[in-house]
């Protein structure tokens, strides 16, 4: 039998934890890896520099936000109760 060939973002996981967890970690990486919207200069540019730490390729514009993606629900939440 050969070799069976797997999607890079699941090779990290291997057989480890099933279907359900490889699935679930393609859909939070491939998030991850898209490029986002920055919220100083309006560009596509955004990438993920370190766990929390994103920055815009354009403008240079480092900022915090979540481990996965740039904004959390809370982030946005808190951020509504602030302006008002």
């Amino acid at each position: 039998m050969g070799k069976r060939r797997r999607p890079k973002l699941t090779a990290i996981i291997r057989t480890r934890g099933g279907l359900s967890v490889r699935r679930r970690w393609i859909s939070i990486v491939a998030k991850m890896r898209e490029r986002h919207t920055c919220p100083r200069c309006g560009m596509k540019a955004v990438k993920r520099v370190s766990v929390g730490v994103w920055e815009c390729r354009k403008c240079g514009f480092k900022f915090s936000g979540g481990a996965y993606t740039p904004s959390t629900k809370v982030g946005e939440a808190m951020a509504k109760k602030v302006k008002g």
